[in-house]
This record gives structure tokens, C-alpha cells and sequence, in this order.
């Protein structure tokens, strides 16, 4: 039996609340609202998506928002519909035009 990225990934949908700590092995997909911890390997918070809590993934891709302490050991993107609150590390860091980040900045 083999497990795709699919059976290690979790989708939050539209209209969706989630409250609590998310641990996805591959990718975490955000259409709806977290609020609370969310690790992952690749997180893709979407327009409509937005993040409140400790945010750590490999690679992270903001088009909605994300708010609080972020870590991402390799890139940060930030679309330009995408809005970054808050405490930001990173290894590398890419923001589209009208893309807005406020906080600090460290990177790693």
C-alpha cells in the first residue's frame, strides 16, 4: 500500500473554522481559518484562507493572511493579495506587489 501526498496533506475549505494544533507531514492547503498552531512541510494559505497562531513549515505562501510568529526555514512568498502580522523568520523571502508584511523580520 502506498500513501501520496494527498494521505499526508490536510485542506481547510471556505467557510471552514478550525481551532487547535495542525501537524501535516506534506502540505498544508487554507481556503477557511486556523486558529492555532499549524506545522507542515509546505503551507498555502488562499485568498480567502487566513492563519492566527505559531505558523513553522519548509516553504509558506501567503495570498490571504497570516498573523503571529512565523517560521519558515526556506521561503516565504507573499502574493500580492497576501497580508503577513507579526513575527516573521525566514530563509528567503519574496513579496509580490501590494503583497504587505508587518512585524519583525529575522532571517535565518
Amino acid at each position: 500500500m502506498s500513501e501520496g501526498t494527498k494521505d499526508k496533506s490536510i485542506f481547510i475549505g471556505t467557510g471552514v473554522v478550525f481551532k487547535g494544533s495542525i501537524n501535516a507531514p506534506d502540505q498544508a492547503i487554507i481556503s477557511g481559518s486556523v486558529e492555532g498552531e499549524l506545522v507542515a512541510r509546505d503551507v498555502l494559505i488562499g485568498a480567502a484562507g487566513v492563519v492566527s497562531g505559531n505558523t513553522q513549515a519548509d516553504f509558506i505562501e501567503v495570498k490571504g493572511e497570516l498573523n503571529q510568529s512565523v517560521v519558515t526555514k526556506n521561503v516565504l512568498i507573499v502574493r500580492s493579495t497576501g497580508k503577513v502580522n507579526g513575527d516573521v523568520t525566514y530563509g528567503e523571502l519574496e513579496i509580490e506587489r501590494g503583497g504587505k508584511i508587518k512585524g519583525t523580520l529575522n532571517q535565518v
